[in-house]
């Protein structure tokens, strides 16, 4: 599928997590007054991207950063300025990538009415999500993710959540499985943190997931999973593993022989390659 990550936001954002490699890009900006995409941009933005979309449906992907920062009513301009460009016979889909922190009902009852697909990060029961994802004061972030999620939920807003695996919650594959499973999560992603550390004997910082750490937390949701829950809850990872399988093209770019094929527009308009 053509895709493009847009982040109108740049790496603004209202959480301090520890493992986050975008907060830094904002160094690449050291003039920039706004992080903010200028309507201008905005809009020739999503002409453009209609424009190259080569299938009927036309999929929007929304990042940050921290999206929501932008407001309500940027997003309502974005759907204003889609149906404006849309061409005939063809249809729009919207994705968001956030924190979930900041939604309110006015927020969902948007998303719902719009149809956009909703990617979560959470990474587990209150001690592990914390562990690595605190507000700027260093606070926790769990309720407020959660609240939001529960909003979500509510409104019937299509949600996927986003579990990065570190060297913390590694540790209890079951109890994170189980968690997601007690909130009735539908779309599961397990994402292994890899940080590059030059200086070090393995090259990865201490928060690294462990190779065999990971392997073995994914062969413990994957036994619960086929016993239990095959059918009920879509987990990507295993999903992208039966595609290896069957010779199957993939949909995950780590799993990709090159990288590069969804690239990333900046809130000024830059373009990039990957968000990394």
């Amino acid at each position: 599928d053509f895709q493009v990550f847009v982040k109108p936001v740049g790496s603004n954002c209202n959480l301090d997590c520890q493992y986050c490699y975008y907060l830094k890009k904002k160094l690449l900006y050291p003039q920039a007054e706004s992080f903010r995409m200028p309507d201008v941009i905005l809009e020739e933005y999503i002409v453009q991207h209609i424009e190259a979309s080569p299938e009927p449906l036309i999929r929007f992907s929304w990042h940050g950063g921290e999206p929501t920062l932008l407001g309500l009513d940027y997003f309502r301009k974005i759907t204003a300025l889609q149906r404006k460009h849309l061409p005939p016979n063809r249809r729009i889909t919207n994705g968001m990538q956030t924190n979930g922190t900041l939604f309110d009902k006015n927020w969902c009852r948007f998303l719902a009415e719009e149809d956009f697909f909703i990617g979560l990060s959470l990474d587990g029961p209150q001690e592990m999500h914390d562990q690595y994802r605190l507000t700027k004061n260093q606070k926790s972030s769990f309720e407020q993710t959660l609240r939001g999620y529960e909003l979500l939920r509510q409104y019937h807003i299509n949600t996927d959540i986003l579990c990065v695996v570190n060297d913390y919650n590694v540790r209890y594959p079951a109890e994170v499985y189980r968690f997601f499973k007690q909130i009735n999560a539908k779309y599961v992603s397990f994402l292994p943190l890899v940080e590059r550390q030059a200086e070090t004997e393995s090259g990865v910082n201490q928060r690294t997931v462990p190779t065999k750490a990971f392997g073995d937390f994914l062969c413990t949701i994957f036994d619960e999973w086929m016993e239990q829950d095959i059918g009920r809850i879509k987990i990507q990872i295993f999903e992208e593993a039966a595609r290896t399988a069957f010779g199957q093209d993939h949909s995950l770019c780590i799993f990709r022989p090159t990288c590069g094929d969804i690239p990333v527009i900046e809130h000024n308009g830059d373009f990039y390659a990957c968000d990394h």
